[in-house]
């Protein structure tokens, strides 16, 4: 076991120097914890209990329904797009917020799916993405599938190398998450955009975590559809409504079965029969949750304030420093890496197996260090660049040394119902 090149006073040093530290202090953050989850779920933003109050007690509570005109209620999914479209290279007209991340994926392969039937591509049936996919993903697709029938069928590939040879002339939709939820590894989307598109398939993009992690340009890959959720490294709040990106040469064609009447061109004249919405609207199904797309918006506010390439630098830095003491530190113990070392290839979070990961994992959350635990055997920690410190990582990095070396874990340990 070495010696980290790097000290904690180092660390301190590098956090005086860094750009996005004083993002920090917008965040509501307890003491005593350090937060490696952003990746599930990103910590509060201090204007958020505001303007839940807002909402709730003046615009809910006084203003009643009229607030659906007064304080902008009705618009809140295009309005919440608009600020969210310069985190994806996409155009202001081209996302919404709503609905749930799942929700939006089925209509995005429903849409893709329409567009290929209607098309010189019409007797294409497959429907291509990852084993190791979001299980909810897979779960969406493989129902849709079995909801169109007439021998539409999910492909399963077991690894990043065989995905070319899968998208091939029987493939009607590729559907990928850029970065894997468990590892980390991060796809090259213009090129695997480029070619499902020489294949003759359209490409869905689950952005889940991705968006707020690492700089994206959806209409410089010309993807066909893109969706991801709020609440992780955007900081929108549990369960805060998900994101949909429908491309403007798209979006006359965009069409799927959740019509619900907010996508309606005039959901206020109550016409018997539907009619789609003009461009993003399309996308909308039901009546809005409005406190929590309401919370939405204080998370994106403070990206407002950086860039993702600043964001980007330090994500790097951050998880480079992780990497680095872990293997350095706690070398003489049975933790394996699974998230790739070449930074093209890596999101904003790390992965270490351990035969007992769940195990070491409550520990740290016991002693304050909060990641989280996927099976197989996978730790995941999340780094979030608006308020994660390098001090941060070198304290994390210690503690599991600590629980390592002294086997402070219970391998009985019961498992909460979210791991």
């Amino acid at each position: 076991m070495s010696e980290p090149s790097i000290t904690r006073a180092d660390c301190v040093l590098r956090d005086a120097d860094d750009p996005l530290a004083p993002l920090r202090e917008r965040f509501d953050l307890p003491a005593g914890v350090i937060y490696l989850d952003g990746n599930s779920l990103g910590a509060r933003p201090r204007a958020a209990l505001a303007r839940a109050q807002e909402v709730v007690a003046r615009e809910w509570g006084q203003d009643l329904i009229r607030s659906w005109n007064t304080a902008g209620w009705f618009d809140l999914p295009k309005r919440l797009g608009q600020r969210l479209a310069p985190l994806l290279g996409a155009q202001p007209s081209e996302v919404a917020v709503t609905d749930t991340t799942s929700l939006n994926l089925f209509k995005a392969l429903a849409a893709a799916v329409r567009i290929q039937a209607e098309g010189p591509q019409s007797g294409r049936r497959v429907l291509v993405t990852e084993r190791s996919n979001f299980p909810t993903d897979i779960y969406m697709a493989e129902g849709l599938a079995e909801w169109l029938g007439r021998g539409y069928r999910v492909r399963l590939v077991d690894s990043v190398e065989e995905l070319p040879a899968a998208i091939d002339q029987e493939c009607a939709v590729v559907m990928l998450t850029h970065v894997n939820y468990r590892t980390g590894y991060q796809h090259d989307m213009a090129a695997l955009t480029r070619h499902a598109h020489r294949s003759g398939a359209l490409i869905v993009w689950d952005l889940a975590h991705s968006a707020g992690a690492v700089p994206l340009d959806l209409n410089a890959a010309q993807a066909d559809f893109a969706v991801g959720c709020t609440y992780k490294y955007l900081n929108g709040g549990p369960g805060s409504p998900a994101f949909i990106w429908v491309p403007q040469r798209h979006q006359a064609r965009f069409a799927h079965p959740l019509t619900g009447w907010w996508s309606h061109a005039r959901p206020f004249a109550m016409a018997h029969g539907f009619a789609p919405a003009d461009g993003i609207g399309r996308a909308l199904c039901g009546t809005q949750p409005v406190v929590s797309l309401a919370l939405v918006e204080c998370g994106l506010e403070i990206f407002e304030e950086t860039s993702m390439d600043a964001v980007r630098a330090k994500s790097l830095a951050l998880t480079d420093l992780f990497i680095d003491l872990v293997e350095a530190t706690c070398a003489g113990h049975p933790l394996g890496l699974v998230t790739p070392r070449e930074h093209a290839r890596r999101g904003s979070q790390v992965g270490f197996t351990h035969p007992h990961g769940y195990a070491v994992m409550a520990a740290l959350i016991a002693r304050g260090v909060i990641g989280d635990y996927r099976e197989p055997e996978i730790m995941r920690f999340g780094f979030t660049p608006l308020y994660t410190r390098f001090v941060d990582v070198w304290d994390a990095v210690a503690v599991l040394k600590d629980i390592l070396d002294r086997e402070d874990y219970d391998v009985a340990a019961e498992r909460g119902a979210v791991t």
